[in-house]
């Protein structure tokens, strides 16, 4: 009967705690979707309202620059300064893809926590079983070890 009530009060808290990190993994699967939705609101409103900048911005210089004999010139200075913006923008977002915080940084932190818990308690009863079987070799080692002590310090109190 006792062996019974172990096996489900170890299984109650291994539920528990698989409950409780799957909570966490909806709470941040959750957060992580609404911090991805927001950004790619931005990000699309960010794309439109530059890419109309630019549009108009080139339609001026192009405007202004038509009389000359510059005007192929002002258009290439244009698209250089554009393509070099594109690139430098596709490393910055190259950098964040790679370089960015973990998603779920949060329930793998618990989980690892929970493997060493788990992996402690596992040598700790592991010890445990081996002491049970070596209980009879740490007493004569304990005792061993206490006469000892205890002619150490008859020499020391002979020596003074």
């Amino acid at each position: 009967m006792g062996l019974r009530t172990s096996v489900t009060g170890v299984a109650s808290s291994l539920i528990g705690l698989l409950r409780t990190r799957l909570e966490l993994l909806a709470l941040e699967a959750a957060e992580e979707k609404t911090r991805l939705v927001k950004v790619l609101g931005m990000a699309f409103a960010a794309l439109l309202f530059v890419t109309l900048a630019v549009l108009v911005f080139t339609v001026m210089v192009a405007v202004a620059f038509w009389p000359t004999e510059n005007r192929y010139m002002a258009l290439g200075v244009l698209a250089a300064v554009y393509a070099v913006l594109g690139i430098g923008l596709l490393l910055a977002l190259r950098r964040q893809l790679l370089f960015g915080p973990v998603p779920f940084a949060a329930t793998i932190e618990e989980l690892g926590r929970d493997a060493d818990l788990l992996a402690r308690v596992r040598a700790a009863r592991e010890e445990g079983d081996e002491d049970s079987d070596d209980a009879s070799d740490e007493d004569v080692a304990h005792s061993a070890q206490s006469a000892r002590a205890r002619r150490v310090a008859a020499a020391r109190q002979v020596g003074s």
